[in-house]
């Protein structure tokens, strides 16, 4: 047996514990409700898919179950129906959070959509007439992946409870809430819950309201949902299908004479059939009792409309629905297969609606109630944005409240009773987002249910070219990859760029830019933004590079998890090696007068180079790159050609400051730290 001599260091157990998301800088004083129970930071109202996310990230954040509440009136995830696809973006998020694995193994991959019309030949009724990509905008992700709700729901519940005890606190309702300064300043916010029949009430700081379409939270607050709803009444069915349709297992756009279907192929179930989802156009007619009144005496007022609606709905079938779509699809046949081959079925009206406002103040102007989700914005489900642009409102929102919370930005000092400006671009991000959804899912589902070459109310005929027009030029929103944020405090474009830095050459501590720089005021060249050309208000494309530390070849977002902190993307120019050019001062500067001034932690440092004269190493290049980046130095084109993704001359370089969330907050010329020293004193405290 041999013999040896074992030691150990006191930090060892850091080796063997599971791997958790660090926790942000908590500035503020630590959290406790021993003195009163009855205190929480955040309440957040509703566990499905936005309520599930936003409690998830703000506990990898740092905030306890002492801190942080979540409650939902169900007693479970969701078993059955609602939401069933991921899109290309939330995806990228997803895999950020580590949590992207069994969704991509066990999800159905959506990587094609079929359009099916009307034929020529009245012997075969309809004809494919187009196969498309289903994403065809750079993505890390190039297609959709279906798989239930429930499944999403209980991924994010289940990483929950690696940083929370408590976890969700089910069967437990929202009775009334409502803002109370007089009874407490400071958690203003006051919640009436109700659990099993016992009522308590709570006061937290903030309270989020994730808790669908019919949000008490929004209905208490008085805000209101504004838009419309139209006439098309829809239904939806989940089931395993007998058929011989040739594209069952492609997303298919059926336009046929008797009416549209849309086909979402599902995942695999435990009995080894793969599920599929019809949408399946409803007539007018057949939602509707025989000698119903006529189109002008339908009722107008709000009230009426919905119990119009209702009633119609009501009408619709599961056998009606099977029939409507065995008649869009002939010649083909479709039935359900035997043996519980129908495992949901619902009927909807289209209605796209948002609220007028996504935030509640109090009488100081500070932000203490949002809506997310379903709370906020209403829409068909065809173009399947529900549960990724719900799930990204609280993406958006989470780093924003724990900034606030642990006293990260500038103006959330320890008992700060002032607006946080960082705070109220939820509201301005989320809503311009929930605005643009409603314009786009109109004009899907208006042509969607429309007729190919048929004509109606003595309007031009819908054109298979004017469908796929829209279907492809609205990709790059559906696949959220182009998503834009406008202009802001954590959006600035060049001429706001420009501005901030003549007042920051008078106030900022990095008074001076790294080195005089003939390099253009702009350095992005091109416009094409959605094939990654770095913009600020978008998100920061994946590229795949090669580290420089180990060849380690890796895709850019994994040095960028959703961990909540703030980076600097650093692309160097060819002049890195020399000790007097712009790049080697640019990152002493960044690393010696930039970096320490934030709080640690708070920011990581990314650095890119491109084709050098020369081989090297550390020695060759400034002390601060190995500092900060040893183990995030790249290089830029060994693998993607990373500058021309980027729009970055190589001659110049950039450097771009990415938000938590991962979208571009500012771009600057390399040399000019001063510009981005600026746009983070805006985002941080200086400690």
């Amino acid at each position: 047996m041999p013999v040896f001599t074992e030691s150990a260091a006191s930090t060892r157990e850091l080796r063997v514990l599971p791997s958790f998301a660090p926790p942000l800088p908590r500035l503020n004083a630590p959290f406790s409700h021993q003195q009163n129970p009855d205190r929480y930071e955040v309440v957040i109202v509703g566990a499905g898919p936005a309520g599930l996310m936003l409690n998830l990230l703000l506990a990898r954040y740092g905030l306890s179950d002492e801190s942080l509440l979540c409650v939902d009136a169900k007693p479970g995830t969701l078993k059955s129906g609602q939401a069933d696809g991921l899109q290309p973006r939330t995806l990228e998020v997803f895999k950020s959070l580590g949590l992207a694995d069994e969704i991509l193994n066990d999800g159905c991959h959506m990587e094609e959509v079929a359009f099916w019309n009307p034929s020529a030949n009245p012997d075969e009724i309809i004809e494919r007439t187009a196969i498309v990509p289903d994403v065809a905008v750079p993505a890390r992700y190039r297609h959709e992946v279906t798989i239930h709700q429930g499944r999403i729901e209980r991924i994010l519940e289940t990483d929950l409870l690696r940083y929370s005890s408590r976890g969700v606190q089910r069967n437990t309702r929202l009775v009334q809430v409502e803002i109370d300064e007089a009874g407490d300043a400071e958690f203003p916010v006051v919640a009436e819950l109700e659990t099993n029949g016992e009522r308590r009430t709570v006061r937290s700081k903030y309270l989020i309201g994730a808790d669908g379409a019919h949000s008490m939270v929004r209905r208490c607050m008085g805000l209101q949902l504004v838009g419309e709803s139209l006439d098309h009444i829809w239904g939806v069915v989940d089931l395993v299908v007998d058929t011989d349709f040739p594209d069952i297992r492609r997303r298919c756009a059926i336009h046929s004479p008797a009416g549209s279907v849309m086909i979402i192929p599902r995942e695999r179930i435990a009995t080894g059939d793969y599920l599929t989802r019809l949408y399946v156009q409803v007539p007018e007619e057949a939602a509707s009792e025989e000698g119903d009144v006529d189109e002008n005496q339908r009722p107008v007022d709000e009230v009426a409309a919905k119990e119009d609606a209702r009633a119609r709905r009501s009408k619709v079938t599961l056998e009606g629905i099977f029939q409507h779509a065995a008649d869009a699809f002939k010649p083909y046949y479709i039935q359900p297969k035997k043996g519980g081959a129908v495992d949901w079925w619902a009927a909807y009206q289209i209605g796209q609606r948002v609220s007028d406002r996504f935030t509640v103040k109090d009488s100081k102007g500070i932000e203490r109630v949002f809506i997310v989700g379903d709370a906020c914005h209403t829409h068909s489900p065809k173009a399947g944005q529900g549960m990724n642009v719900s799930m990204m409102d609280s993406y958006n929102l989470a780093w924003k409240l724990a900034y606030v919370i642990n006293g990260l930005t500038p103006n959330s000092t320890t008992n700060a009773q002032t607006p946080d400006p960082i705070l109220a671009t939820y509201h301005s991000e989320r809503h311009t987002i929930a605005h643009q959804l409603i314009e786009f899912d109109r004009a899907f589902s208006s042509m969607f249910s429309g007729k190919i070459g048929s004509a109606q109310n003595s309007l031009p005929g819908l054109t298979h070219d004017q469908f796929l027009e829209v279907f492809s030029t609205g990709n790059g929103f559906t696949s959220g990859c182009g998503i834009e944020y406008p202009e802001s405090l954590i959006v600035q474009q060049q001429q706001q760029q420009q501005q901030q830095q003549q007042q920051t050459k008078s106030n900022s501590t990095v008074a001076a830019t790294a080195a005089a720089s003939t390099t253009p005021t702009n350095p992005i060249q091109g416009t094409d933004y959605l094939s990654g050309i770095l913009r600020p208000g978008r998100r920061l494309l994946n590229v795949t590079y090669k580290r420089h530390a180990d060849g380690n070849r890796r895709n850019l977002h994994d040095d960028f998890l959703s961990t909540g902190r703030f980076r600097l993307l650093v692309l160097t120019s060819t002049d890195l090696l020399n000790p007097e050019g712009t790049s080697a001062q640019t990152l002493h500067v960044l690393g010696s007068r930039v970096l320490p001034k934030y709080p640690a932690s708070a920011i990581e440092q990314v650095v890119i180079h491109p084709r050098l004269s020369r081989d090297f190493t550390w020695r060759d290049t400034p002390a601060e790159l190995k500092r900060h980046s040893e183990m995030r130095f790249y290089s830029g084109y060994e693998m993607d050609d990373v500058y021309t993704i980027y729009g970055v001359d190589p001659s110049h370089g950039a450097v771009a400051v990415v938000r938590p969330d991962g979208y571009v907050g500012v771009v600057a010329t390399l040399g000019d730290v001063a510009r981005v020293d600026a746009f983070l004193e805006e985002c941080l405290v200086r400690v």
